[in-house]
C-alpha cells in the first residue's frame, strides 16, 4: 500500500475520489465537507455510499469525525460476493451502480448486487440507461462472460422508491486496450417508455411524440413499452422515457428523462417529455464519439487500468465531471491522456468537435482475483 495518502477539500466529486482510492489502495482525507452549511457534513446518500463500499470491501477503515466534515478512507482489498444494499431515496440507483460499474471487475469473487431504492429519477442516470450504454461498453473492454446482466426486478419511481435490480458482474484479470475511434453512422434507435401507477397510455403518448422527432431522420426505431403493476411499480407514480442511439461500430449514445416527482414542481406533459427526450438524443448524437457523455468517466477509468499499451477512444466534448475525473487520474495512477481535438469540417457533417483521447494502461492487473 502507498505510505503517503491524499488530501482533499469538499463534498464534490465525492464518488469519483472513493472509488479511485479503493482501486489504487491509495488512503483519502476529506476535509470540510459542507463545512459552512447551515446543515454540515455527510448526506444521507453519501453515508449509503460509504455503507456500500464497505460491504463490497473486506477489511476497509473508515473514520468520520462528529459533525460528517472529515472523512478519513482506508481502502481493504474488494471481495465482491453477494451483496444487498438499500440506497437512499434521495439519489437514485443509478448514482450508486455507476461506482459498482467501475469496482465490480476488479472484485475477488464476483458479484452480486441487490440493490433496493429509487430506479428512476431526474438527477442521476437511469438503470435502463446503464443497462443499454454501460454494459455493452465494458464488453469492449473485455468484461463479459457467464451472467453479466443488469435486470430490473421492481420499478420504483422518485421520491418513494420501493424500486429492485439486480446486477451481477464476473471479475477479469486483466483489461483489454481498445481502439474506439471511428464510432460510424447510426443505424437504430431502440428506447424504453415505462410508466408506474399512472395510465399504461402515458406511455404510448410518449412513444408517439418521440417517433413523430425521431422518424424524420431513420426509419428504424423501436421503442417498448414497459408497464410495471402491483407490487413491482414502487411506491410513487411517474412516467419516463430512455432513448439509445446505436452506430454501425458497436457504440451507443443515450438519452433519457423522466416526469417530475409527485409533489416536486409542475407536472410534465407525456407530449413535452417524449419531444424533448427525443431532441436531448439528437444533441446527443451531435456530440458524437464512441462513448456518451454519461458514460465517459467509465471508458477513460477502463483506459487507464488496461495493459501496458496504447488506448484510444473518440469522445464528444467532454463534460465537468469528466475533466474532474482526469485530474483525479492524474492524483492517484500518475496518468496523464493525450488530448487531441479534432474539428470536422463543414461539409462531412459529423457533429461538434471531437476528442480523440490516448493514453498508455498502468497495467494494472487484479490482485484480488482468486486463482482457480
Amino acid at each position: 500500500m502507498a505510505s503517503h495518502g491524499l488530501d482533499y477539500d469538499g463534498c464534490n466529486f465525492f464518488r469519483q475520489r472513493l472509488v479511485l482510492s479503493t482501486l489504487s489502495g491509495k488512503r483519502v482525507r476529506i476535509k470540510n465537507i459542507r463545512s459552512k452549511d447551515d446543515n454540515p457534513g455527510l448526506r444521507d446518500f453519501e453515508a449509503s455510499f460509504i455503507r456500500l463500499l464497505d460491504k463490497v470491501t473486506n477489511g476497509s477503515r473508515i473514520e468520520i469525525n462528529q459533525t460528517g466534515t472529515v472523512l478519513f478512507y482506508q481502502p481493504g482489498l474488494l471481495y465482491g460476493g453477494s451483496v444487498e444494499h438499500e440506497c437512499n431515496t434521495q439519489r437514485s440507483i443509478g448514482y450508486y451502480l455507476e461506482a459498482l460499474l467501475m469496482l465490480a471487475p476488479f472484485m475477488k469473487t464476483s458479484l452480486k448486487a441487490t440493490l433496493k431504492g429509487v430506479t428512476n429519477d431526474h438527477i442521476d442516470p437511469t438503470v435502463d440507461v446503464l443497462k443499454s450504454t454501460a454494459l455493452p461498453l465494458m464488453k469492449q473492454f473485455g468484461i463479459d462472460g457467464e451472467g453479466f446482466d443488469l435486470k430490473v426486478v421492481k420499478r420504483g419511481m422518485a421520491p418513494g422508491g420501493g424500486g429492485e435490480v439486480v446486477f451481477i458482474c464476473p471479475t477479469r484479470r486483466t483489461m483489454r486496450p481498445v481502439q474506439l475511434t471511428d464510432p460510424g453512422k447510426i443505424k437504430r434507435i431502440r428506447g424504453v417508455a415505462y410508466s408506474v401507477r399512472v395510465s399504461p397510455q402515458m406511455a404510448n403518448r410518449l412513444v408517439d411524440t418521440a417517433r413523430g422527432v425521431l422518424n424524420k431522420f431513420i426509419p428504424d426505431i423501436y421503442i417498448y413499452t414497459d408497464h410495471m403493476k402491483g407490487a413491482n411499480s414502487g411506491k410513487s407514480p411517474g412516467y419516463g422515457l430512455t432513448l439509445v442511439a446505436e452506430t454501425m461500430n458497436g457504440s451507443f449514445l443515450s438519452a433519457e428523462m423522466s416526469s417530475t416527482p409527485q409533489g416536486q414542481g409542475d407536472p410534465m406533459l407525456p407530449e413535452d417529455l417524449g419531444k424533448n427526450c427525443a431532441q436531448m438524443l439528437l444533441e446527443e448524437v451531435y456530440r458524437g464519439g464512441c462513448v456518451d457523455s454519461s458514460n465517459q468517466s467509465l471508458a477513460l477509468l477502463l483506459m487507464t487500468l488496461g495493459q501496458q499499451d496504447v488506448s484510444k477512444v473518440l469522445l464528444g466534448p467532454l463534460s465537468p465531471p469528466t475533466i474532474e475525473f482526469l485530474r483525479h487520474i492524474r492524483d492517484f495512477f500518475q496518468i496523464m491522456f493525450k488530448i487531441h481535438v479534432q474539428k470536422p469540417s463543414e461539409d462531412e457533417r459529423k457533429g461538434g468537435d471531437k476528442v480523440l483521447m490516448t493514453c498508455v494502461g498502468v497495467g494494472y492487473s487484479n490482485i484480488n482475483k482468486t486463482l482457480k
